[in-house]
């Protein structure tokens, strides 16, 4: 990879920690803030939709990255040409989740924003730039049936279910200072490494932009969060991550990576999907369970850490670690059992 290639990484992480700043005292003075559910008496003094400013800073780098390649480098081969089809592609799918995400955040939760099937149906739309550019492989492997071709199945039904099911789950996840960035930061920097290591440089280098801007983000969002990311956020991360699987040919790695995500599904399941993700906080800030059943990985963070734990109290951040360290093992467990996939 050309240093100079570096540059859009760069260029991430400094339009992030410029904009930002600006973006959280904008949100004080119009009074654009959202409680802190997981703070005793929930103040409401935290900027809302962050996110807005770490999806415009990915957009610009990648952006710099063809403009690099087409001025600088003046690489114009048919190879590259392949590459910014897939490239405005991706974007295209990110920026129409990103368009339904700050909707759903404008709207409210609590007036309970777009409704899920709506939002669902959103998703598989956003999908369309990616299947009508046909991308991916549509040879995949099965258990026990091994290579199996899907033809056009795999453009009309493995990419809308791809996106939709990604970025659907990525958001359920969520509502702890600094989890939803830095979750995103652990999975695309794997994933940027798989596709480097598997040949897709210029995708691992897309999924670094990414980071780069979430790192700054989680800066402003860790405990205590000066700033929220909102949906615009969570439903970027969660297209990139499933666009990056689909465009480097490492679905079944995304997935397993993804283990989390479809535990938090079938726990927000056991709810109806009408429990939420937040505790209970007690005057110190300390959490509680805030019902008699789990119904989210924060709930199994905090049960398990207050039985472990010699004060027996669990904070929030204590809850964001424990469940970065499950989706760093996951991460560990993909390494060794895909490596023959991984290190080709």
């Amino acid at each position: 990879m050309d240093i100079i290639l570096i540059l859009p990484i760069v260029i991430s992480i400094a339009l992030t920690s410029l904009i930002l700043p600006y973006w959280i005292k904008k949100c004080r003075i119009v009074g654009l803030l959202w409680e802190d559910m997981n703070k005793y008496g929930k103040p409401k003094n935290v900027a809302s939709s962050g996110g807005i400013v770490v999806v415009m800073a990915f957009v610009l780098s990648v952006l710099s990255y063809v403009a690099i390649k087409t001025f600088v480098l003046k690489i114009s081969d048919e190879a590259i040409t392949g590459i910014f089809l897939k490239l405005f592609a991706l974007l295209a799918v990110i920026l129409i989740l990103a368009i339904v995400g700050l909707v759903d955040d404008l709207l409210g939760w609590k007036r309970k924003g777009l409704s899920k099937r709506f939002r669902i149906f959103l998703a598989f739309v956003a999908s369309i730039p990616l299947i009508v550019i046909n991308a991916g492989e549509q040879v995949i492997s099965l258990p026990l049936a091994g290579q199996v071709d899907l033809g056009v199945l795999y453009p009309l039904i493995i990419i809308p279910i791809g996106i939709a099911g990604a970025t659907t789950t990525y958001n359920f996840l969520a509502g702890f200072n600094g989890l939803e960035a830095g979750q995103g930061i652990i999975i695309l920097s794997f994933l940027s490494f798989v596709a480097y290591s598997t040949g897709s440089s210029w995708l691992a280098l897309i999924g670094l932009c990414m980071a780069a801007s979430l790192a700054v983000f989680y800066f402003y969002n860790k405990f205590p969060a000066k700033v929220f990311p909102g949906g615009i956020l969570t439903y970027s991360v969660g297209a990139l991550i499933a666009s990056m699987a689909i465009l480097g040919n490492f679905e079944k790695i995304a997935v397993f990576v993804f283990i989390p995500y479809i535990a938090e599904v079938i726990l927000k399941l056991r709810g109806g999907l009408k429990k939420q993700s937040f505790a209970k906080p007690n005057k110190d800030n300390s959490l509680e369970l805030p019902y008699k059943e789990v119904y989210s990985l924060n709930h199994v963070a905090i049960a398990i850490l207050k039985k472990i734990k010699p004060s027996h109290k669990v904070y929030e951040r204590d809850a964001v670690f424990f469940v970065h360290a499950v989706q760093i093992i996951i991460i560990i467990l993909a390494i060794i059992i895909f490596r023959r996939s991984i290190f080709i």
